[in-house]
C-alpha cells in the first residue's frame, strides 16, 4: 500500500521518478524500487515524503485515507480563516 501511495502522490505531482528523487535527494533506482515495493523507505525518509507531499506519515502507511486533512494545531482563529479564505479561493480559478 505504501508504494502505490508514494506513486500515486509522485504522479499528482506531475514528477517524474527522477524529478522527485532530485527532490528528495536519492536516486531515481531508490524511488523505483520504493514503487515496486522492493524496499521500504527509512522512517526519516517517511516522514520526508510526508512533509513534501504536505500529508501525515498515517496516511502514507495507510491508516487514514485522508491525504487532503491539513493540521491547523497551533494557529490562531484568524489564520485558520485566511487559509479556508485561500482554499476558497483556489478552488474558484
Amino acid at each position: 500500500m505504501l508504494n502505490e501511495k508514494i506513486k500515486d502522490l509522485r504522479k499528482s505531482f506531475h514528477l517524474s521518478q527522477t524529478e522527485l528523487a532530485a527532490e528528495l535527494n536519492v536516486s531515481k533506482q531508490c524511488i523505483s524500487n520504493w514503487e515496486n515495493d522492493n524496499v521500504q523507505p527509512s522512517i526519516a525518509m517517511l516522514v520526508r515524503l510526508a512533509e513534501f507531499f504536505s500529508v501525515s506519515t498515517d496516511y502514507l502507511l495507510g491508516f487514514r485515507e485522508d491525504e487532503n486533512s491539513v493540521s491547523v494545531e497551533g494557529l490562531t482563529e484568524a489564520e485558520k480563516a485566511h487559509i479556508k479564505l485561500l482554499i476558497a479561493d483556489l478552488r474558484r480559478c
